[in-house]
């Protein structure tokens, strides 16, 4: 008993300093919500004048805010967001900038055949919509969810037609373990509510009491 009593001791000594360390680290992270720390109030809102392009079809014209190119799978696109935020892609072959339709499932399907690994037989695809995002993808985005044999989902934007996310079985469990560590199962971002300051704020207490009360001098009882 007296060498257990001894290994308990020189243990506690050897846990409590990264356990107050831990503890006060994560008080003062969620002190203030992630985007007051990154900064984002202090960004000025200024919106660029939208670029016109022009396609071979007709007359029409669309006015997009900013644009990225790329070879999609085989073929040179380019994905454009528009003004009012949604996103669309554009076909930049020789014949002139044509709009591409909205994915469909045999290209979701295909999009993750070539891009994912083991993702040449899903067994099903959905297409979610922007305002029912799945709660693993947790975007404004409508996107195909392509379900791989292992569980994993695989969300093809239906729009940009680019892979979006990727959840694992472990991410999911991953997630739901981040949540129980924030405190906060609803959203799962929020590192700076209540629950999180007090409890943290409690366990911090407690882990400096224990810490402190290891200094004291043990006596033996008479008699």
């Amino acid at each position: 008993m007296k060498t257990l009593a001894r290994w308990h001791i020189w243990l506690g000594w050897t846990v409590a300093v990264p356990v107050l360390i831990w503890l006060a680290s994560g008080l003062f992270m969620a002190a203030r919500p992630i985007d007051e720390v990154r900064g984002t109030a202090l960004r000025i809102d200024r919106k660029p004048p939208p670029i016109t392009l022009t396609l071979n079809q007709g007359s029409e014209a669309v006015a997009m805010r900013e644009g990225r190119l790329l070879n999609q799978r085989g073929r040179d696109v380019l994905i454009a967001t528009l003004t009012d935020g949604s996103r669309a892609r554009f076909d930049l072959s020789n014949q002139g900038m044509r709009r591409i339709a909205p994915v469909d499932e045999a290209e979701a399907r295909r999009a993750v055949a070539s891009e994912i690994v083991g993702g040449a037989n899903p067994l099903a695809a959905r297409l979610f919509s922007a305002a029912e995002s799945p709660f693993d993808f947790r975007k404004p985005v409508a996107a195909w969810q392509v379900t791989l044999a292992d569980g994993t989902h695989v969300y093809v934007g239906r729009d940009s037609g680019e892979i979006e996310a990727v959840r694992t079985r472990w991410w999911r469990a991953y997630d739901f373990m981040w949540g129980l560590h924030i405190m906060d199962l609803q959203t799962r971002e929020d590192t700076s509510n209540v629950f999180l300051w007090l409890f943290g704020a409690l366990a911090l207490g407690s882990a400096a009491i224990g810490s402190t009360l290891m200094f004291r001098r043990r006596t033996r009882p008479r008699g």
